[in-house]
């Protein structure tokens, strides 16, 4: 009676010591010391900068600038850049998060279906290889396609087109540079959760008669899901935060593009630029930075209601 007595009392878990851990794993902490520190520098130790979207910023003064309150918000929303950049900045994430999931989702699970291994080192290769091409030198390629005199584009049709003058062809064009430069890169993360499925899963649905297709919507995607949804989360936090490299070396200053493609971050960029004010810089960036607070935690809430396994928190 002792014995299954003591079989069926609950295991109480044991504590591990800290310090223990620390030793034990030495040298995976090791590898995260830089970014911890990268983390502490610029996202801690300048927190208290915040107060300067509150204040009329003097560089003498620094931090003990005169306060103004929300001066500087009642000139940002005041404007009508505000709706403007808040638009363009959910507008163009919103298509580049939908775009770039499909995408590379339904990338990765081609890739997992073919067999031919010299094939898949290649083509993930030639997939990666975009990623690492600076948005600068893709801009310059951009201009030989996109010319007006001497662009690839207009030689082939022999038309005069001029691109850089028509917004109304720059989501398409800015959602396929997306697709193209971050689809690879991406790809792997959703790739590396398929090959992690129990392979019993498809031998079992195969005995039983699945087919490809039917193993491919009632097993890899099932189980990818939790995956789709910690990425789709990660990209929801930055949702209101646009990719500056991009938009400011393919749009850079021009005015006619400025209403569909300058986004927050661009937009903060240039009233720096322009004004020489951090403090309605800083303010524009902390409006930013709320919102897209809100938003992820907002999208955690939902996915953890519906869907608990894919919530970050």
């Amino acid at each position: 009676m002792r014995s299954s007595a003591a079989t069926a009392a609950p295991t109480e878990k044991k504590r591990v010591n800290p310090f223990v851990e620390l030793w034990r794993n030495k040298f995976l902490y090791l590898l995260a010391v830089p970014a911890i520190v990268y983390t502490f520098i610029f996202s801690y130790l300048t927190l208290p900068y915040i107060a300067i979207a509150f204040e009329k910023y003097n560089f003498r003064t620094g931090l003990f600038s005169p306060f103004s309150g929300l001066a500087n918000f009642r000139y940002f929303f005041a404007s009508s850049w505000a709706w403007t950049v808040t638009r363009n900045t959910l507008v163009i994430n919103v298509l580049f998060l939908i775009a770039g999931t499909i995408c590379s989702v339904l990338l990765a699970i081609i890739l997992n279906e073919v067999k031919a291994k010299k094939f898949l080192k290649v083509s993930q290769s030639m997939m990666l290889f975009p990623y690492f091409i600076s948005w600068v030198i893709v801009s310059y390629m951009l201009q030989g396609i996109l010319g007006t005199e001497t662009g690839l584009i207009n030689n082939m049709l022999g038309m005069r087109i001029n691109f850089y003058s028509t917004p109304s062809y720059w989501y398409p064009i800015l959602l396929i540079l997306n697709i193209w430069k971050n689809t690879g890169y991406n790809t792997i993360v959703y790739l590396a959760a398929i090959t992690g499925i129990d392979e019993g899963l498809y031998e079992a649905a195969y005995i039983d008669g699945a087919s490809r297709f039917k193993r491919i919507i009632h097993i890899t995607l099932p189980l990818l899901m939790p995956t789709i949804c910690i990425m789709t989360l990660m990209s929801v936090g930055r949702i209101f935060y646009g990719d500056f490299g991009m938009l400011y070396a393919i749009i850079r200053d021009n005015g006619t593009l400025m209403p569909i493609a300058e986004v927050i971050d661009t937009y903060v960029f240039r009233t720096f630029k322009n004004t020489g004010d951090p403090s309605l810089s800083m303010a524009i960036g902390l409006y930013q930075s709320v919102v897209g607070f809100i938003l992820v935690f907002t999208a955690n809430w939902i996915v953890r209601r519906n869907f608990p396994e894919g919530a970050l928190f």
